[in-house]
């Protein structure tokens, strides 16, 4: 299989994108009739847009795609890599970007907000070390509450790395169980029940206060998996069967919370939760298509990936850290210079893709290379492993090396 596929950039982008309109288009005003606001409200214009409700209410599903993707990208990472190694390409690839993105929504939020400056503090020092804010407390910015469950993801990873006996397939069959049962509670509990009882609202709870526990979204990092595992080799019956209780309760988590927006905004009653299902479910099936189409075509060399599409995934990360605070503030400040409420969202969108070229183009690099000069100076960078071993997590997959030669793997 080729260490990365190309499809995962544009779908990755167009995930982010829908996360973006979702913010700016629907849940800048909606967010009035469920009462959790973040510091956006701050620097946020006055604007609404009713009539693309249909349209734009789902976008949040674009994080349950991330999610997909990152299980599969980080397989493939962790299976070509070191403990070390692994833990050293995660840090540099997810902290410089947020140290940089983090700084810039806190300047904003300090020049343009309305709120005093120390309630920022706080979240803006658990934004810069990609630390879970607890079930109390705010965000620096709505969005990063996804770290949270990526980190605890990597950390699975890295420890069953450490391990040398647990592989990417016993650890996908854990995720699989153990976000299966929560899924079906969480599914149990919302047809008993309305979003004002209390056991309601413990199941959402654990989708973004506690997300570092993956309950609720534990079962799209492990389809993740199944789909890196399917890039390599047949997967056994046993296998397909967690890949179908994986699909069952991703659909599962993504109805409940449909269900809750559907039921608490008026705006939006009238709109089926099998929407946002559909749009995940589509995402997945290219995915599993393109890996497929990977297996089928180990031996034959292919071109690299476009430099353009390899662009468009690296914008997606900055773009995600910055859509939600920094634009709605670049949208305020079009609406006041006197745009209309559609232009100042499409141009803002536009400037923000530009801004967040110029983060993974220019300064995100520049930062990295500052980070990897003082973890080489102090001696942390793990030895490079030798091409052709695999990490223990790697059994059973029978990867090829990224050569015209293939290794055979003992199945674990």
């Amino acid at each position: 299989m080729k260490s990365h596929l190309p499809l995962l950039d544009p779908l990755r982008f167009a995930a982010a994108l829908g996360v973006a309109i979702f913010h700016q288009m629907f849940w800048s005003w909606a967010w009035v009739s469920i009462g959790v606001p973040g510091f956006e409200r701050t620097v946020a214009a006055d604007v609404i847009y009713p009539s693309a409700a249909p349209f734009t209410w789902f976008g949040w599903v674009g994080v349950e795609i991330f999610f997909v993707i990152s299980g599969f990208v980080i397989a493939n990472s962790a299976s070509q890599a070191s403990p070390g190694e692994f833990l050293l390409g995660r840090a540099l690839r997810l902290y410089p970007a947020v140290w940089v993105c983090a700084t810039a929504t806190f300047l904003v939020l300090l020049l343009f907000g309305s709120g005093p400056a120390s309630e920022l503090i706080l979240p803006y020092l658990h934004a810069m070390l990609m630390v879970p804010k607890g079930v109390t407390g705010q965000w620096l910015d709505e969005v990063y509450w996804t770290l949270a469950a990526e980190t605890a993801f990597y950390g699975l990873v890295f420890c069953a790395m450490l391990t040398k006996r647990i592989t990417l397939r016993h650890l996908a069959f854990g995720l699989t169980i153990y976000s299966a049962i929560f899924n079906a509670i969480a599914l149990l509990v919302m047809s008993c029940t309305t979003p004002s009882d209390l056991p309601y609202l413990v199941i959402l709870m654990f989708r973004v206060p506690c997300a570092a526990f993956l309950l609720t979204h534990g079962c799209f990092f492990a389809l993740g998996i199944w789909l890196f595992i399917s890039a390599n080799r047949e997967l056994t019956a046993l296998e397909q069967l967690a890949v179908a209780v994986t699909c069952l309760s991703g659909a599962a988590e993504i109805y409940v919370f449909a269900n809750f927006f559907l039921t608490s905004i008026p705006a939006i009653s009238d709109q089926s939760a099998l929407v946002p299902i559909m749009v995940w479910a589509a995402a997945v099936l290219l995915i599993a298509l393109a890996a497929k189409r990977s297996r089928r075509a180990a031996n034959i060399a292919s071109p690299e990936t476009p430099a353009y599409l390899r662009t468009l995934g690296l914008i997606t990360y900055p773009l995600y850290l910055t859509h939600n605070v920094i634009g709605t503030a670049i949208i305020r400040a079009l609406v006041d210079a006197g745009l209309d409420a559609t232009s100042a969202l499409w141009i803002a969108l536009g400037m923000l893709v530009l801004i967040c070229w110029l983060i993974c183009a220019k300064i995100e690099p520049a930062v990295r290379c500052a980070l990897m000069q003082a973890l080489a100076h102090i001696g942390k960078l793990p030895k490079r492993q030798p091409k052709s071993r695999r990490p223990a997590l790697a059994r059973g997959l029978r990867l090829p090396v990224p050569v015209a030669v293939k290794v055979k793997v003992a199945t674990s």
